[in-house]
């Protein structure tokens, strides 16, 4: 699969709702002593990653992305004792230890991320806390109807490898296991947002900045191809999430974990 091409802008559309699972995976990483090294894999814009500057102001705080895009927004953010650099979360080996490695909606890109696992828990500072949170909406309509969309006759020789990530995500419980045969602490858990969202074709417009992002770049040179798509793409979610009085409602499922270092 061609690595997708991202848009800071459409993905900041959404920023409140997709800011909240981070400060809820926030709220259970405890206290950090002295001045932390932090690393945040898949910083996107950046704008989670000053989250963490804005708790930790003592820290030395690297986001890392491979999106030359999300880097370029993610600069906005720089400030002594937080920088960005260009690294592949699946190739990243920590140079030094770390009091934190968070990740957040980013490990559902990386198939295999679990193997990781162990070379980043290693960099852990004594007492130093492993934290992410993934999607694990992979079975609502939003994603059910894209796959089978992208499978149809029409679009399956184009759209074959754009963009399924069902198996990169594990269950809450293998995430578990995995951290506790590690020799972690380790609390996981999952949350249900019911989001309402505002607007015309709203789920439309959120998975624009995230599940969508493959499709697009596989269409990119194809205009007409990529309007087509999308209207057929449309027309599907306005039935599976049609308006309500309030907005429409968006069910958005999270699996979160933190693990700590004896």
């Amino acid at each position: 699969m061609t690595a997708p091409l991202w848009d800071p802008q459409q993905y900041l559309r959404h920023a409140d709702h997709r800011t909240r699972p981070f400060h809820d995976l926030l709220a259970r990483v405890g206290d950090l002593p002295g001045r932390p090294r932090i690393a945040d894999l898949g910083c996107g814009a950046g704008n989670v990653t000053a989250l963490l500057a804005d708790r930790w102001p003592q820290a030395r705080i690297t986001g890392y992305d491979n999106s030359p895009e999300m880097l370029a927004r993610a600069a906005s953010h720089t400030r002594p004792g937080l920088d960005f650099v260009r690294a592949d979360a699946a190739a990243w080996e920590p140079a030094e230890p770390y009091g934190l490695i968070v990740s957040n909606a980013l490990l559902q890109w990386v198939p295999g991320h679990a193997d990781r696992f162990p070379v980043w828990l290693d960099a852990l500072a004594p007492g130093g806390t492993f934290a992410f949170q993934v999607p694990g909406n992979f079975t609502a309509p939003s994603h059910t109807l894209l796959a089978a969309l992208r499978e149809s006759p029409r679009w399956r020789s184009r759209l074959h490898d754009a963009g399924d990530r069902t198996a990169a995500v594990l269950a809450p419980t293998d995430y578990l296991t995995r951290l506790r045969t590690l020799g972690c602490e380790a609390d996981v858990w999952e949350t249900t947002y019911l989001q309402i969202l505002q607007g015309q074709d709203p789920v439309l417009d959120w998975v624009k900045g995230t599940a969508l992002r493959p499709v697009l770049t596989a269409l990119a040179d194809d205009p007409e191809a990529r309007d087509a798509f999308l209207t057929e793409y449309r027309d599907l979610l306005r039935t599976a999430y049609p308006l309500g009085p309030h907005g429409t409602v968006f069910p958005f499922r999270r699996i979160f974990a933190v693990a700590r270092r004896a």
